[in-house]
């Protein structure tokens, strides 16, 4: 890991100006809970967030950011890059949540201590620290940027059952694009989504891990996706000529990642003083 001063540069993907504008104003937190929850925040609200990253460490790909058991003094909100939830259960891996831009990867650790998981780089990454002492007295003095925080640790869960639901549901072409659906649609909503397909720095044996099946079995998924015309995986790329398809053949429905349909929170958690 190689530290840097907390206020480093951010490249910006798209061209949506308020996006661009929101992270040339909070360049370490301005995609936390963008697309879903982030209009909640007022301005001191977002400004406080963004002090309360007091390190940006830059981190190689396959680096275990935290492991099963650690003891943990501080949260990591994830700026750049991908990461994993992994467990391993003798010689196997079993890959159980995949991090973006702007996720708050192991808030959760604030009240656990110790995760029941290691989490890993998928590829090279840019964190911030904030200390769970900082955490604290967020607790303490800001109720609801603190509900606002607890928001976020629930929609990891909500995402999680949904994993558990189409694990059980879905052939592995079928799960396989499932993944990659619900990855575009979590890159959109923070500003990173691309028109034709989904860059991830993952191969083939990670996405056997994440789906609950073997490589092999994962390349015949794959070439399943090829040969129906739904997508092609090229270096960790996932190519799509038609979306609504690839969405359509993994059963992807995107309400339980709170942004849009039944489950779009709204206003009903606004902050009083936003603005």
């Amino acid at each position: 890991m190689k530290g840097e001063p907390a206020g480093g540069s951010q490249i910006v993907f798209g061209t949506d100006e308020s996006i661009a504008e929101e992270i040339a104003s909070y360049p370490r937190t301005g995609r936390f809970l963008m697309g879903r929850l982030r209009h909640a925040l007022s301005r001191d609200e977002k400004r406080l967030l963004e002090d309360m990253v007091t390190e940006v460490r830059t981190v190689e790909g396959g680096t275990a950011l935290l492991h099963r058991n650690d003891l943990v003094n501080h949260s990591t909100l994830l700026i750049d890059g991908y990461m994993m939830r992994t467990v391993h259960d003798g010689s196997r891996r079993f890959i159980l949540g995949l991090q973006v831009p702007g996720d708050f990867v192991d808030l959760h650790g604030f009240a656990l201590k110790r995760l029941d998981h290691d989490l890993m780089a998928a590829g090279p990454i840019r964190v911030g620290i904030v200390s769970h002492e900082r955490l604290e007295e967020v607790m303490q003095t800001q109720p609801h940027l603190a509900r606002v925080l607890w928001f976020a640790t629930l929609l990891d869960a909500a995402i999680h059952r949904e994993w558990i639901m189409k694990l059980e549901q879905l052939t592995a072409a079928r799960r396989v694009a499932h993944v990659f659906a619900e990855l575009w649609q979590r890159l959109d909503q923070v500003g990173l989504g691309r028109t034709d397909s989904v860059r991830t720095p993952l191969i083939q044996a990670d996405l056997a891990d994440m789906c609950g099946t073997t490589a092999i079995h994962m390349n015949r998924a794959l070439a399943q996706l090829r040969k129906e015309g739904i997508g092609e995986l090229r270096r960790g790329t996932l190519y799509v000529a038609d979306r609504r398809r690839l969405e359509e053949f993994g059963k992807f429905d995107a309400s339980y990642l709170y942004g849009r349909g039944s489950l779009a929170v709204g206003t009903a958690l606004d902050s009083p003083d936003r603005g």
